[in-house]
């Protein structure tokens, strides 16, 4: 059986999120991460999501896995057609977020030694990236106060994907008065059911 691999509240949620969303007969296995994980024998990277093919064929990168996993259900409203102008949105939203959000961001507030050997200079690097953070979100704040989604005025992989990296803003302190549309958003990401069963599922309910 496919198998999806997730660490507990890691960017991997938007995955467990979406089988949970398309009902996908998917296993979903929590792993532990770490230089010396066993998971590194099926992902040498030792990153989540992975997904685990029928045949052994390994998927890595949410803007890989999320697509595949919603083609899986050929017309979802989760997605768009392929030569859609709605699919190319939706897929440049996954990219804005992987790139601006979680890697210019949240990866250096979480992981500042990546960026300097000194310690004395990680708060620096904390601060510098939550002020990048605030400025990745106002092009979000500006779409989600237009349309209650960010494409086509529906729920898709976009918004699922976003909704990870909203509920990590939140603890971060950064959603604040001027994020309103934001805060409305994550409050209908985290009703939805499939979050709630994926929460659950991650002990993080």
């Amino acid at each position: 059986m496919t198998t999806l691999f997730v660490y507990p509240g890691a960017c991997s949620f938007a995955a467990h999120v979406l089988i949970h969303e398309l009902q996908l007969p998917i296993n979903v296995e929590q792993v532990v991460l770490g230089p010396d994980s066993p998971y590194r024998q099926v992902n040498p990277n030792g990153r989540v999501p992975a997904l685990l093919l029928d045949d052994h064929t390994l998927l890595t990168e949410n803007t890989a896995i999320l697509p595949y996993l919603a083609d899986l259900q050929p017309g979802t409203p989760l997605f768009a057609p392929a030569g859609s102008v709605e699919r190319a949105q939706i897929q440049g939203w996954l990219g804005y977020v992987a790139t601006e959000v979680h890697v210019g961001a949240f990866r250096p507030i979480n992981r500042p030694e990546r960026y300097s050997a000194d310690e004395q200079a990680f708060p620096g690097i904390r601060q510098r990236a939550l002020q990048q953070l605030v400025n990745a979100l106002k092009p979000i704040e500006a779409q989600l106060a237009q349309s209650p989604y960010l494409v086509g005025n529906r729920f898709t992989l976009a918004d699922i994907y976003l909704g990870v990296f909203v509920g990590w803003s939140a603890r971060a302190g950064v959603l604040q008065a001027d994020f309103p549309a934001l805060q409305d958003f994550l409050q209908r990401y985290r009703a939805r059911a499939s979050v709630v069963q994926a929460l659950a599922a991650e002990g993080l309910a």
